[in-house]
């Protein structure tokens, strides 16, 4: 177990160097960044200073080099927008970009699978049509059309929630949170649905999938055959062998959430890190874009190797493969 959990982060460690690298790609090559700091009229030399003030003026291996080790150390640079170091602004918006993920998953984990499980238990009512019918919803429909659709509902005719914003927050520490506050809860709902919905079908499907395949196995026939009860058989049994897969998927989708939130957090202007990146991309703020793609990616990489982790725990088979010597 051990020299498995090993092996899997020496090789996120090596996804990260290769993700560093086009990071560092994009900073050195992408443009001149001292256009972006100083004016078009500003003098040669200053323009060098600046430069030199940079490092730019050293070789390319020395630049990679003092990139890496300060990305381990998260020091990012200056934005070239907000004149600010890209790691604070990066630590003020992750509260938000993270408790909007976790909701998002939350809700697509529970409904996901209440609906996937009744779903394959009760395949011919009408309320697994309806559960079907949201299904082919989610995936079909656009992310950014789904905000729309619910601010024009819930905002501009009923006005229930608000259309943007996070609303009021607490800090707690350096973290801020809008869980404890009204109207932070309210401008938490819509982009919670509109993140979530893609993921809570999937996983409905994906449950409802495996729960059939796992009803019809012969151990599911033995169960019944040994006089278990129809909770003990679905729950006790189905259920926990349904979840393997599913672990899989939730831990990759938490990942997907947190990388493609950028969409909802621009159509409810939720001040999280994929806003934020956006305002880069308009401004070309090449700092901020590069630290991005290695905060996504690190996200990646640690979700993974924990998915990994969990595999050899729920199922007790890959322990035994892994243990098995070669």
């Amino acid at each position: 177990m051990l020299a498995f959990t090993l092996r899997r982060a020496l090789q996120a460690i090596g996804v990260m160097i290769a993700v560093g690298v086009i990071a560092f790609s994009m900073f050195r090559f992408a443009g001149d960044p001292v256009n972006q700091i100083v004016s078009l009229d500003t003098p040669a030399a200053e323009r060098e200073a600046v430069r030199k003030s940079l490092g730019l003026d050293d070789p390319v291996p020395v630049q990679f080099a003092r990139y890496f080790v300060n990305a381990v150390q998260f020091k990012f640079g200056v934005s070239y927008q907000f004149r600010q170091p890209v790691s604070n602004l990066l630590m003020e918006r992750l509260p938000a970009t993270l408790e909007l993920a976790a909701c998002a998953t939350f809700l697509a984990m529970l409904f996901g699978i209440l609906m996937g499980v009744y779903s394959a238990l009760r395949r011919d009512t009408i309320l697994t049509k309806f559960f079907q019918a949201i299904s082919l919803i989610g995936i079909s429909l656009p992310t950014f059309l789904i905000g729309i659709l619910l601010i024009y509902l819930f905002s501009v005719t009923l006005g229930w929630l608000p259309s943007f914003g996070r609303g009021d927050v607490v800090r707690l520490g350096w973290w801020t949170t809008g869980l404890l506050t009204i109207s932070g809860l309210k401008a938490l709902i819509m982009p919670s649905i509109t993140l979530g919905l893609f993921q809570m079908t999937l996983i409905m499907r994906l449950v409802r999938a495996e729960m059939l395949e796992v009803l019809r196995t012969d151990y599911i026939r033995f169960a019944r055959a040994r006089g278990l009860t129809a909770r003990a058989i679905h729950f006790g049994h189905a259920l926990k062998n349904t979840l393997v897969p599913v672990i899989t998927v939730a831990g990759l989708q938490f990942g997907s959430v947190i990388a493609f939130a950028i969409i909802t957090e621009t159509v409810f202007q939720w001040p999280g890190m994929g806003l934020l990146f956006v305002q880069a991309v308009q401004n070309v703020d090449i700092p901020i874009m590069a630290a991005y793609l290695l905060m996504v990616s690190l996200i990646f990489v640690t979700i993974n190797l924990v998915v990994d982790i969990l595999y050899t725990i729920v199922d007790p088979r890959l322990r035994s493969t892994i243990s098995r010597p070669t």
